[in-house]
């Protein structure tokens, strides 16, 4: 039989990767491609938008190349059955729906840039109401703030959406738009979640959030189910027309790649931030621990709706941690200590431990379970003996501790218990009681059994970092599980787009392609453990609340 490929599209917020799987989920090229970093102002983060597209369609086109699939050569369009974009999430672009240029930079998820609009939703009692319906927090990390921001800034732009002349989109929604020649203006389930103007339950745009924002709805994508065939590529792009026939965010797409199916089951990816998912089934977990409730994915098909072209839903808790291995990139292009990414290890390695330094990367502030937006980094525990290596292993181990409060925040939420002390007080509220009666308590959650969590299933381009992982092991005394395939998130892609077109045949046999690389199980003793997280905690309570409001 002839093996077929799916083309995953992995645009991240440094770079724009591009891996051809085959028809047994592995890897067979890759191409990637850094594109440039815009930082208008402190907290601020921009991209170019016209450096997505090219860098994500120039790296395609390589990782073709490499697998021997050159554009247009006889027989490659049978062979390429499929491409799967992922994306970062949040970051938000508006272009021209005739033109197809962007009318601003792209608003990356890092950025600050619309606090001040989060404020004024606070301040007008909208809190409950966003995590009722979204099941977000207020926080300028969503695309809805962006949206608003680019409308009320750019001059015009406000008549020309509501004209329908502009378009919204997440990353995977404007690639879709280009890919197709603009036929296609359409997202998934997992995307829109990460909006804070979709409503999770009831699985559309939501109208009064949208007014609050000034935010016209035609300027929205249609969403669509994560695995589906949403267009074909126009022709002259590879030579070929490929159907685009899945999407997700790239946390829920690590989520399907990792086969985190069932609920209880759980991954952590270190990116340029830090991303703990928790698979909690067909129902939405309200949170009351700072951390967010949203889609995993959704599926064609049916959950004992009423009608048949009803989705499957599938929906996950999620504590997003703002900088993980940026604070690395910051070691490298910041203080210059080392020249690549891939020598932290090698010097963290040069000293037996931090000797008590810790260091608290809120360089753009504190997502959860804090959301603090005014906290700023901080090295603590410096003295005359620090060394590079000291600020090295407490860089690494910062990736480790940031991990254990969300995790800490995950199971107070899914045990009933009063949680972890260190939020904010917006982001510790509970649920509100007109919450959609759909909603799965934590109390329900733990009675059923479902949270469960045995081991934690790691990827992303620091899980290769192995003293990493073991401390990871350590501090959470908990066993850690790399896979062989760590590139997960463009592997979930592949999936879902394998999935749509007859590549895959379902679910469970994804979960038989899963395979354990290394296992890294706690070694440390619990009093050190205890006193190492300790010290965690006080250093950020000292970088917390640092800008002046």
């Amino acid at each position: 039989m002839t093996t077929k490929y799916i083309l995953a599209l992995d645009q991240g917020t440094t770079s724009s990767r591009a891996i051809v799987f085959d028809d047994q989920g592995l890897p067979v090229a890759t191409a990637q491609q850094e594109f440039p970093q815009i930082f208008p102002a402190p907290g601020q983060v921009e991209h170019d938008p016209e450096a997505i597209w090219t860098s994500q369609i120039a790296t395609a086109r390589e990782a073709l190349a490499r697998a021997g699939l050159a554009a247009g050569r006889a027989g490659d369009a049978e062979a390429i059955a499929a491409i799967g974009i992922t994306n970062q999430r949040e970051t938000t672009v508006v272009w021209d729906r005739t033109t197809g240029a962007a009318i601003h930079n792209a608003i990356v998820w890092q950025s600050r840039l619309t606090e001040p609009i989060c404020a004024e939703l606070r301040a007008r009692g909208l809190t409950d109401t966003v995590r009722a319906r979204t099941g977000l927090v207020i926080d300028a990390y969503f695309s809805g703030t962006k949206i608003a921001w680019i409308l009320e800034h750019v001059p015009g732009a406000r008549a020309r959406a509501e004209r329908g002349d502009l378009l919204f989109g997440t990353i995977d929604s404007f690639l879709l738009w280009r890919l197709t020649g603009g036929r296609v203006h359409a997202t998934d389930y997992s995307n829109a979640s990460r909006t804070m103007i979709f409503n999770i339950h009831t699985l559309d745009w939501d109208d009064e959030l949208l007014h609050e924002l000034g935010i016209p709805r035609a300027m929205l994508p249609r969403v669509l189910p994560s695995s589906h065939i949403y267009g074909m590529t126009k022709p002259d792009i590879f030579g070929v027309s490929i159907p685009v026939a899945g999407m997700a965010g790239d946390q829920q797409a690590a989520t399907f790649g990792q086969a985190c199916f069932a609920p209880g089951m759980a991954k952590n990816t270190y990116g340029t931030g830090i991303f703990l998912m928790l698979n909690t089934g067909d129902r939405p977990v309200a949170s009351a621990h700072g951390l967010v409730t949203t889609i995993a994915w959704g599926l064609p098909g049916t959950s004992g709706a009423s009608h048949s072209d009803a989705p499957r839903i599938t929906y996950a808790l999620e504590g997003s941690v703002f900088v993980g291995g940026a604070a690395v990139q910051w070691l490298r292009d910041g203080l210059g200590i080392i020249h690549s990414s891939t020598e932290v290890e090698q010097l963290a390695l040069t000293v037996p431990d931090a000797d008590g330094v810790y260091l608290v990367p809120a360089f753009v502030g504190l997502g959860a379970p804090y959301w603090d937006a005014r906290a700023r980094g901080g090295i603590l525990g410096i003295t005359r003996g620090t060394t590079a290596g000291h600020i090295a292993r407490a860089t690494i181990e910062s990736m480790a501790f940031q991990t254990r409060d969300v995790l800490d925040a995950m199971r107070a939420d899914v045990a009933g218990t009063s949680g972890a002390d260190h939020q904010s007080d917006t982001a510790s509220q509970s649920a509100p009681a007109d919450q959609s009666t759909t909603t799965r308590s934590s109390e329900d959650l733990a009675a059923s059994n479902a949270f469960q969590m045995r081991t934690l299933r790691v990827d992303g381009g620091a899980a290769v970092n192995n003293m990493l992982m073991q401390f990871q092991a350590d501090i959470l005394d908990l066993p850690v599980e790399r896979p062989r395939v760590t590139e997960t998130t463009a592997l979930g892609a592949a999936y879902l787009a394998g999935l749509a077109t007859g590549v895959y045949a379902s679910e469970e046999a994804l979960s038989t392609q899963w395979a354990l690389d290394r296992r890294f199980v706690a070694a440390m003793d619990p009093a050190r453990r205890a006193a190492r997280y300790r010290g965690w905690r006080r250093a950020v309570d000292r970088c917390r609340a640092w800008e002046e409001e």
